[in-house]
């Protein structure tokens, strides 16, 4: 945090880290000050062609590195991402994907898709403990990266020499009070509308969410600083968005996301892990044990994450070999601070002519935050929730210019869009879900990331 802190004066500052070791906890990844930022999907055809023209400036080959190994031997394995489009989609941009109604309020003016051109990067090993410095040379401009990577080196030596002295991680001058746009009654008459479709034959399950807000104009880089350490995540982050046109507030996205969406590796190998599934820590170890067990042992939760497995599987096979998908690890434990979830993972190997790029078309937005099947749980989701989603259920990403592709869902996560802060929270709806329990694993979710940064909800 020391190093991000000498970026804070760039714009476009990305912070993507792995707060908490774990299975896919390897690397955290900073860059900052991008050469470009596109703000707009192209068209329903591709959505992505300018941002696929927008990676093409980067050279495709090896980066140019650089670690801290100090005459060591340097190990084979560099980073995954040294240079490429870092930033988010946001849920509605599936409209471009999909043809699907248009009912809920559209109260944020952020962007369905912000993604930023980024020639350097700078990325921690948690594995080796290795710091490296890389980049790419934007538009084979050799002598423009070494002069961009001498000023990253500066501000690193700057931030190092004055590390003794900076200051600790003060507690927040007052408390965030957040309020539910949507009360307890309004969230049991949704829930039972959608264990309606169910019964109706519509859908098999829905993801249903609600949102909490508060004022907020300032600074939200304290708050992610606290988010990080009072609940770390695999997949945490923060994007600077730039000051908001209406309010010239500082806008960000910061996320302590358990979760992620999709990965791609430089041979084309796909892996997705999608969460459902819930419970909350327990206080002592017995209950903690006693909590995971009934988890573990549920045909409610286990149904929930087997139908969106299914959902993901379609979705990789609309871009991967054919045989190639499979699922290696079906419903394992996993647990956060606050909670505890079930776990499995997809994988496959995209076709020949295939990238990253067709996979988030085929796939987004992720099936775990969606419903069974996909489309028509969009539609009933469109129906019942009174604001539009915007970057919450989307995804925060890294597309490397190797074809390489790292990406989170957005959940566990603040928006500041320049006038309040945001936190949506909500789970997988099924026939078998009870309103009540539904209701309280939402507040479960809250919880942890509202403790974090010193806030809490208040319940009406």
């Amino acid at each position: 945090m020391d190093v991000a802190e000498a970026f804070r004066g760039l714009p476009g500052l990305a912070l993507l880290e792995s707060a908490r070791p774990g299975r896919m906890g390897r690397w955290s990844l900073l860059t900052a000050d991008p050469v470009a930022v596109l703000e707009r999907a192209a068209d329903a055809v591709d959505p992505f062609a300018e941002a696929r023209v927008l990676l093409a400036r980067l050279a495709p080959g090896d980066p140019q590195v650089e670690d801290d190994a100090e005459g060591r031997d340097r190990p084979p394995e560099t980073p995954p991402f040294l240079g490429g489009l870092v930033g988010y989609l946001g849920y509605d941009l599936g409209r471009r994907l999909e043809r699907l109604p248009s009912m809920a309020r559209a109260d944020q003016s952020l962007p369905e898709l912000r993604l930023a051109l980024h020639d350097w990067a700078i990325a921690w090993d948690r594995r080796t403990g290795r710091t490296w410095l890389g980049g790419r040379a934007l538009d084979g401009d050799a002598a423009r990266l070494e002069r961009r990577l001498g000023e990253v080196r500066e501000r690193i030596a700057s931030a190092s020499a004055s590390a003794s002295s900076a200051s600790s991680l003060s507690p927040a001058d007052s408390a965030l009070s957040l309020v539910s746009g949507t009360t307890h009654a309004q969230w049991v008459e949704r829930v039972e509308a959608v264990r309606s479709a169910i019964a109706e034959g519509e859908i098999y399950q829905a993801n249903l969410t609600r949102r909490l807000e508060t004022p907020f104009a300032s600074d939200p880089w304290p708050l992610f600083r606290r988010l990080r350490t009072g609940d770390p995540a695999l997949f945490a982050g923060y994007l600077d968005l730039g000051a908001s046109p209406q309010t010239s507030a500082p806008r960000a996205l910061l996320s302590a996301s358990p979760e992620p969406f999709l990965a791609v590796d430089a041979h084309g190998n796909v892996s997705t892990d999608p969460i459902k599934g819930t419970r909350p820590r327990g206080r002592t170890r017995e209950e903690d044990r006693t909590l995971a067990r009934e988890l573990l042992a549920s045909r409610k939760d286990q149904a929930e994450n087997v139908m969106i497995v299914d959902v993901l599987r379609n979705d990789l096979g609309r871009v991967c070999v054919p045989g190639t998908v499979r699922v290696p690890r079906l419903l394992r434990l996993e647990r956060t601070a606050a909670v505890q979830h079930l776990v499995t993972t997809v994988t496959g190997r995209l076709a020949t002519g295939k990238d990253a790029f067709d996979l988030l078309a085929a796939s987004f937005p992720g099936g775990s935050i969606t419903g069974a099947p996909k489309i028509r749980a969009m539609e009933v989701i469109e129906r019942l929730e009174p604001v539009r989603r915007g970057p919450y259920c989307g995804t925060m990403l890294w597309l490397g210019a190797d074809g390489r592709m790292g990406s989170s869902i957005l959940i566990r996560t603040f928006v500041a869009d320049g006038s309040r802060l945001t936190l949506h929270v909500g789970g997988g709806i099924t026939w078998r879900s009870d309103p009540q329990e539904e209701w309280d694993e939402t507040v479960v979710k809250a919880r942890g990331p509202l403790a974090a940064i010193g806030a809490v909800e208040v319940l009406a």
